[in-house]
């Protein structure tokens, strides 16, 4: 509540608009986020393979910002969307709209690495004429793959990663400063969002049910799932880090006056510990397209040992389907509103 109040003065000063958005014969909507929005390994790759213009963001045509992008060819009649989409994984908050990130796709990676990339506002060349922006960001900031990691490393030793975050070492914030950190950081993102494009909707994606909403759905023998993580452990990453993320995302977003997507809801009973036909999320390891990696370098990860792909419990052709399903009715309701 400290930061939200601190955000107020910071808000007003961007939230008034300066008139009125879009080119006369076209709509323009620009996607912002991470590998969550980007896509990763579901789909082709956005550049293609082998084009000089890739950047290491790992954006795919099976991601939502694509599915939504089709089913919006023409809406409405005579005026279509264009979608100009910069998302990329392994993207922060601040990657946003405050600082540069260098990607790190293990996908054709140059041999001296991947150049850094401007912040999304930059590159999405956000203004006046914006007509609605989305953002799908906020994991990577905890991070909550980081806080996966160290389950998936206390777990195989027989210990629990609850005890690590509740009473962290000296250099480590608790899931409660994480949090926290990340509500500024949000504020701060949103804030620049709607300095950069005043007219724009804004509408902020939250993250789907990754995890069971039963730690013991899971097969601690499986790969394929959440592996070795402990049950409480997996009880409390949805309890105390996911769903608090969430709250926290939607909690800014109301703030600002903007609209949250609620991925959530939708996707329980289709976490990455369900059966094939049912995960809308992949496990640690999963089904991915032939150009994605087997193994996960500097880790013991080798999902090629199983046939599989490392995933990391990223979505899959599925989950964006129903991503893309709440995106694209929040965007006709955004343009329908303008």
């Amino acid at each position: 509540m400290r930061a939200l109040a601190v955000g107020l003065a910071l808000a007003a000063s961007v939230l008034a608009p300066s008139g009125s958005a879009g080119a006369a014969d076209q709509y323009e909507w620009a996607a912002l986020g991470d590998s969550y929005t980007a896509g990763g390994f579901v789909g082709d790759p956005q550049p293609p393979l082998g084009d000089p213009s890739r950047d290491g963001c790992d954006r795919t045509t099976n991601a939502y910002p694509d599915v939504v992008d089709r089913e919006l060819a023409e809406f409405p009649p005579g005026k279509p969307v264009n979608l100009t989409n910069v998302s990329c994984g392994n993207a922060t908050i601040a990657d946003i709209a405050a600082v540069k990130q260098t990607p790190i796709s293990p996908v054709e990676p140059p041999a001296d690495g991947w150049p850094a990339v401007d912040p999304q506002v930059q590159r999405a060349g956000l203004g006046d004429g914006t007509d609605v922006v989305t953002i799908g960001v906020g994991g990577n900031s905890l991070p909550f793959g980081g806080i996966l990691l160290k389950c998936l490393e206390q777990g195989a030793v027989g210990k629990n990663c609850r005890d690590f975050y509740t009473n962290p070492p000296e250099g480590e914030e608790s899931v409660q400063d994480k949090l926290a950190r990340v509500q500024d950081e949000y504020i701060a993102m949103l804030a620049q969002v709607h300095q950069a494009a005043p007219n724009a909707k804004v509408i902020t994606v939250g993250y789907p049910a990754v995890l069971p909403e039963t730690g013991s759905e899971c097969n601690r023998l499986s790969l394929n799932e959440l592996g070795p993580i402990n049950h409480a452990d997996i009880d409390w990453l949805r309890e105390e880090v996911l769903k608090p993320l969430n709250s926290t995302i939607k909690r800014v977003t109301d703030f600002f006056g903007d609209r949250y997507v609620d991925i959530y809801s939708s996707s329980v009973g289709h976490d990455a510990c369900q059966p094939a036909d049912t995960k809308w999320v992949e496990g640690l390891c999963g089904t991915a397209a032939d150009y994605w990696p087997k193994s996960l370098p500097g880790t013991l990860l080798n999902c090629g040992l199983i046939g599989k792909r490392v995933t990391l419990v990223h979505p899959n052709a599925a989950g964006y389907a129903n991503t893309a399903a709440h995106v694209e009715r929040a965007i006709r309701i955004a343009l329908l509103e303008r």
